[in-house]
């Protein structure tokens, strides 16, 4: 019984009638809800739904497991930012690795920066006892 002939109600040929249900616009109107949702749901965040988080007071301090430092096309070195010297720069490492024992060094250099300064960046916070370590790069 997939298409049985129908007689028109006022003479005329006969005509079959649909058996199946055309999914195409449904599935369309889906993707592009889901579409909708994927852009959107980033977008709700705490703030933009008003949620306010309660304050505890047991809760652990989260301290910073990362240093910081930056080395310039010049050769010359940020930390958090900010223009520093060498000595410096093994003064701050050495405060670090007293604070924390596991923090890790992230040396960021600028593409044009010689390999010798990047080299004497990494010399520095290692002969501070920072001996983690990673190079950040950018992703293709």
């Amino acid at each position: 019984m997939a298409s049985d002939p129908v007689t028109p109600l006022e003479g005329g040929d006969e005509i079959s009638a649909i058996s199946s249900i055309n999914v195409t616009p449904f599935v369309d109107v889906v993707l592009v809800l889901l579409v909708i949702f994927m852009i959107t749901a980033p977008l709700l965040s705490k703030d933009v739904l008003g949620i306010k988080l309660p304050k505890a007071s047991s809760g652990e301090q989260k301290i910073s497991k990362n240093f910081g430092v930056a080395v310039t096309a010049q050769g010359q070195f940020l930390l958090d930012g900010q223009l520093t010297t060498p000595e410096s720069l093994a003064q701050a490492a050495r405060q670090a690795v007293q604070e924390n024992p596991d923090i890790q060094a992230l040396v960021s250099a600028d593409g044009d920066a010689h390999h010798a300064d990047v080299v004497r960046a990494i010399d520095l916070i290692r002969s501070a006892g920072l001996v983690h370590f990673a190079l950040q790069v950018e992703r293709p």
